[in-house]
């Protein structure tokens, strides 16, 4: 995999320990040194409706998670889809949860602005596999 130094990663879970491993697979990646991280998806709409007209300060996949405090995945994915319009660039997001639900299965497939919906734990494979898809030009323009 090469190194993309435009590549920004955000992860957007309050998980520390997601959060934390998930930064040092990333880290260990050598792909990207560029990575925010977010405890909630107020934090991360905030941050994104702020760089909205700044494309290399938007991320370019979004690893987010579905149930948080403040503002979970569900809204988080209602304010971009009210913002979508005005950002530099389209973020491709993945879904997270530690659950199989079907309904939270059957309510990412029939959302366009999710790219995936995985099932933590995410192994180094996974992220691996996303992040050198998207460097390799599978991504969507």
């Amino acid at each position: 995999m090469t190194r993309d130094e435009t590549l920004m990663i955000a992860l957007v879970d309050d998980d520390e320990i997601f959060q934390f491993t998930a930064s040092r697979i990333i880290a260990l990646s050598k792909v990207t040194e560029r990575l925010c991280q977010f405890k909630n998806g107020a934090e991360a709409i905030r941050y994104i409706e702020k760089h909205a007209n700044t494309p290399e300060e938007l991320p370019d996949i979004i690893f987010l998670d579905i149930n948080m405090p403040v503002s979970d995945g569900w809204m988080f994915l209602e304010d971009i889809a009210r913002i979508e319009g005005q950002l530099a660039k389209k973020s491709m997001i993945y879904m997270l949860s530690s659950s199989i639900d079907p309904r939270d299965v059957e309510r990412v497939k029939n959302n366009k602005l999710v790219t995936d919906y995985l099932v933590k734990p995410l192994s180094r494979e996974t992220f691996i596999e996303i992040i050198s898809g998207y460097t390799d030009g599978q991504h969507l323009s």
